[in-house]
């Protein structure tokens, strides 16, 4: 055995050895810091020493298999560095050996390289003169490439009106026409190139053309229409031809629907050459195509007529009546409807075209009345009754327009005329006008605080004054006239305007209701009320309207654009938690609250007055029910009672039902305190009296609200409860008096001990609190004695 062999077997025994020492002498043991900066052996044999072997002599016997195990490790690890050594030089020298081969490459390609790119060098200075020849070739051959492809061009064009030509001659006149469709789409595809001479004269051969077949088609295009006794200035009924059917009228129709294809065929051609008349930019119109050719032909003959009329020194051309000019167009439109719905339309479906033959045929003439309103507005713009009978009959059109005719809001329309800034500015100052000067005149009317329908009692239920109605009438019309309107900028400008004219209300009824002050129960007091109700509710309503909720979403995209309003206002007009209209409903329910509770105060101190002997009543001295053969009213009770009823009967003819629902729950709750608080708290309560006090309540003060609702007594909490505790039995009593002193002594309940609040619940008793209950049970003036 080697038990000394090596030097880290003597280390590891002085070690041990070292710590026997120390153990035996009772020094205790000493720990080996640990230096962090270096690899510390003596620290981790110290450690290995302290696990393996520790202070436990017998320990000392594992010594010869641990030096074993460690001679083991050791030699496993001499083995490894000796395999190691010998593995890396060889490494090393196949590294160095690859770097040099790499080095040599490199060398090799780099000679490679610079005679290359002298080779490069030599040759492009050799092909220098070549290639400066072969660029004049190359520019030479994209020119004549450019020649042949312009002469490609010119010879197609000359084929196509070749063609034509050729066409024409023969009589070939939809062939012709089909070949000028080629040649206008070829301008087009032209259109982006720099060629100027070659559009030029892609674009005359075009209008050379175009304008012989044109005139060509036309003229045999009127012709039939003629014979169709086109256009019709009559109605349907009084039609020559028309829609009738002579003997030649099929061969009438097959030349109809023919020359309508053909010009159909021009209709590119004629978008290329022919700028369509526009309006200035100030009206804003939205863009739109072309009227189709034969369209336009069509309409030829009634827009001359329509000139004729309507401009110039004509008898027909008065600015006061724009009805004329308006009305006629509807006729028109009216008297082809028919005819183009039955005989063109078909042909527009079959040429497979998505355009609407009558709303083409309005969409044409509406533009005479745009162009004539351009012309007038100014002349009339600063005559308040001519503008604003030009404006109503301007509306009625539109309805008409839209409503019987079908018009398309996308296309332009009188609105976008009305929209013109002067003109709207000047129309909204109208309106504002207007509308102050209504608002005068139903307020002064001897009929303004009266309801139209006061003798129908079934439609009756808002009991709307005339006024009122008349005023939310205005508002809606307005409503009306503004909504077809183009943009949502000027709709949310005569809304401002609505909202104006609303607060604009709200204060007249005001001035008018603090005239009335002194009798806020009197007719015209309560008419106000009503009044100031129905606005808000009809306010409200609008505000769920489709129409109002775009214009709020309108407010807001405006409002968010600007930041002129909070994050908070904006969220609540995204989330639909506001309206448009809640700032005026806000102001008018306000109002409508002062004007409520200055009724209720005023009815209350007349219910006060009334009670002052009611309150002095005997309640101690009352004889009990046993000794009074039938219970009666109290005689001071009267007075009090007799004044609720007639208020309460009077309001309920004057108020609306709802506004009345609200003053007769205020005024009950009112009275409720105030009997709890002035007669019943107030005084002392033998059985007689008690019982009298119930009676009064039970049979006389709640069945006159019991019109009004099935329970009546639960708006009078207070007093009902009030006369259970004075009337329970004297055991009942005694009863609920002590558990109502056990409670108080002991604010921690025992388990088996019902609580107060039961014993008040059981009762009936929810509304009145311990302490209130203890006070009643007070104010009872017999209370047997008990010895306590």
């Amino acid at each position: 055995m080697r038990l000394f062999g090596s030097a880290p077997v003597l280390a590891l025994w002085r070690s041990i050895a070292e710590k026997e020492n120390m153990a035996t002498d009772a020094v205790g043991k000493k720990e080996v810091t640990r230096d962090l900066d270096h690899c510390d052996i003596p620290y981790y044999v110290s450690e290995f020493v302290e696990r393996e072997v520790g202070t436990d002599y017998d320990s000392l016997r594992k010594l010869d298999d641990l030096i074993d195990k460690l001679s083991e490790n050791k030699k496993q690890l001499e083995e490894q560095v000796l395999t190691v050594s010998s593995e890396v030089p060889k490494r090393i020298q196949n590294a160095l050996k690859n770097a040099e081969d790499s080095k040599k490459s490199l060398n090799r390609l780099l000679e490679e390289e610079a005679l290359l790119s002298d080779s490069i060098d030599s040759h492009l200075l050799k092909a220098q003169p070549w290639m400066e020849d072969l660029d004049v070739l190359i520019s030479q051959i994209e020119e004549i490439e450019r020649h042949l492809c312009y002469l490609k061009w010119i010879s197609r064009i000359e084929e196509l009106s070749d063609s034509i030509q050729q066409y024409l001659m023969t009589n070939n006149v939809p062939e012709a026409a089909s070949t000028l469709e080629c040649m206008a789409e070829l301008d087009i595809k032209l259109k982006e190139s720099s060629c100027s001479h070659l559009l030029a004269f892609v674009r005359s051969t075009v209008k050379f053309w175009h304008k012989i077949l044109k005139d060509k088609l036309s003229s045999d295009f009127e012709e039939v229409l003629t014979q169709l006794r086109w256009p019709f200035v009559g109605p349907p009924q009084s039609q020559a031809f028309g829609l009738s059917a002579p003997a030649n009228a099929p061969d009438v129709y097959n030349n109809l629907e023919m020359l309508f294809c053909q010009l159909l065929k021009l209709q590119t051609s004629d978008e290329l050459l022919t700028k369509p008349k526009q309006l200035p930019e100030k009206y804003s119109l939205p863009s739109s195509p072309s009227i189709i050719l034969p369209i336009q032909i069509m309409l030829n003959p009634l827009q001359k007529r329509f000139k004729y009329h309507f401009t110039g020194n004509k008898q027909t051309n008065v600015l006061n009546k724009p009805e004329w000019y308006l009305t006629q167009i509807l006729m028109w439109i009216g008297n082809h409807a028919k005819f183009l719905d039955d005989k063109i339309q078909p042909i527009l479906d079959k040429a497979g075209s998505s355009v609407n033959a009558g709303l083409e045929f309005s969409r044409g003439l509406v533009m005479l009345i745009l162009e004539k309103l351009a012309a007038d507005i100014p002349c009339l713009l600063y005559d308040d009754t001519l503008f604003c009978h030009l404006v109503d009959e301007v509306l009625l059109f539109e309805r008409e327009l839209y409503s019987v005719h079908g018009y398309l809001s996308s296309f332009p329309s009188c609105m976008h005329i009305l929209s013109e800034e002067s003109c709207f500015q000047r129309w909204l100052s109208v309106e504002r006008k207007f509308a102050l000067q209504k608002m005068d005149s139903m307020l002064s009317s001897e009929a303004a605080w009266i309801s139209q329908y006061k003798d129908i009692t079934d439609v009756d239920d808002m009991k709307v004054p005339d006024c009122a109605e008349t005023f939310m009438t205005l508002l809606l019309v307005i409503t009306e006239r503004y909504k077809n309107l183009p943009t949502a900028s000027r709709k949310l400008q005569f809304l401002g305007l609505q909202k104006e004219l609303v607060d604009d209300f709200r204060i007249r009824l005001t001035q008018v209701m603090k005239e009335e002050t002194r009798a806020p129960l009197g007719f015209r007091y309560c008419a106000i009320l009503n009044a100031v109700n129905y606005i808000a509710t009809v306010l409200a309503d609008w505000a769920d309207n489709v129409f109002f909720l775009q214009l709020q979403q309108a407010e807001l995209e405006v409002h968010a654009e600007s930041d002129a309003v909070s994050q908070l206002q904006l969220g609540q007009l995204a989330s639909m938690e506001s309206s448009v209209f809640d700032d005026m409903i806000n102001l008018l329910e306000r109002l409508k609250h002062d004007m409520l509770t200055r009724q209720v105060d005023h009815v209350f101190r007349e219910v006060k007055d009334a009670a002052k002997l009611y309150k002095k009543e005997r309640w101690l001295s009352l004889p009990s029910q046993a000794e009074q053969a039938v219970m009666s009213l109290s005689s001071t009770a009267c007075p009090m009672l007799l004044t609720l009823r007639d208020r309460l009967l009077q309001l309920e003819q004057q108020l609306c039902l709802s506004l009345f629902k609200i003053f007769w729950q205020i005024l009950a709750e009112k009275v409720d305190l105030y009997i709890y608080q002035e007669v019943i708290m107030a005084n002392h309560f033998n059985e007689g009296g008690a019982a009298q006090l119930q009676f009064d309540m039970s049979r006389n003060l709640f069945p006159l609200f019991s019109h009004y609702c099935k329970r009546p007594e639960n708006y009078f909490k207070h007093i009902k409860e009030a006369c259970i505790i004075l009337n329970l039995n004297i055991g009942s009593a005694l009863l609920l008096k002590d558990v109502l002193q056990s409670a108080s002594e002991n604010e921690t309940l025992n388990p088996n001990q019902p609580p107060a609040t039961a014993a008040l619940n059981e009762l009936g008793v929810y509304k009145l609190s311990q302490k209130d209950v203890e006070i009643l049970l007070n104010l009872r003036a017999s209370w047997p004695n008990t010895g306590k």
